[in-house]
């Protein structure tokens, strides 16, 4: 994104996530009840963030607000909801509080939702993305973001580092075209970008 954006517009990520969870871990009313059945690992992740990962996430974003606009929200999950035909409605649950929260309005914050590792690689959880792309029928600005072709690690669920360099590229083009701007493009969009969110 910073190299297509003009010199004086700078760009803020934050940042949090709890490896192998449910998205459940970030429904702020459901929460505790997940982390009380959730293997002790995922517990001591979680507790980095104060037991509360969406909590930490809305007062990381309330401290990026200070200096900039939040544009945008990406979220990468999915393996731990796999079978789960219900994740689209959990999202936009998780989205809801965000916006209610953040004090934000969904139609100028739109949710960039990436696939997981795909059938064409072997993913071990690609039955997945038969979900995660049903998400903009319950999430309208939600956009999804194609795994296809990016290259994983052995194991069939991550990315290899140059697959998720590829991938970071294919969000980062999206988000500058719901801004205004075109790969290469640099000229002025309707509102500069400055911050954005991840669950």
């Amino acid at each position: 994104m910073v190299a297509n954006l003009p010199k004086n517009i700078r760009v803020g990520i934050v940042k949090v996530g709890v490896s192998g969870t449910k998205i459940e871990l970030w429904d702020k009313n459901s929460h505790r009840q997940y982390l009380a059945t959730a293997d002790a690992w995922k517990v001591r992740l979680a507790d980095e963030y104060g037991g509360d990962p969406y909590a930490y996430l809305v007062e990381l974003a309330k401290i990026a607000r200070k200096d900039g606009v939040i544009k945008g929200i990406l979220l990468h999950q999915g393996e731990s909801n796999a079978e789960d035909r219900d994740w689209p409605r959990k999202v936009k649950a998780v989205y809801d509080s965000l916006m209610k929260d953040l004090n934000l309005k969904p139609e100028s914050v739109p949710l960039l939702a990436g696939e997981v590792v795909g059938a064409d690689q072997g993913g071990e959880k690609a039955s997945a993305n038969e979900i995660i792309r049903r998400l903009p029928e319950t999430l309208p600005n939600s956009f999804i973001i194609s795994s296809a072709g990016l290259p994983c690690n052995a194991d069939h669920l991550h990315f290899t580092s140059e697959g998720y360099r590829q991938f970071g590229k294919r969000y980062a083009e999206k988000m500058l075209a719901l801004v205004g701007y075109k790969d290469g493009e640099t000229k002025a969009p309707p509102a500069p970008p400055a911050a954005g969110a991840r669950p």
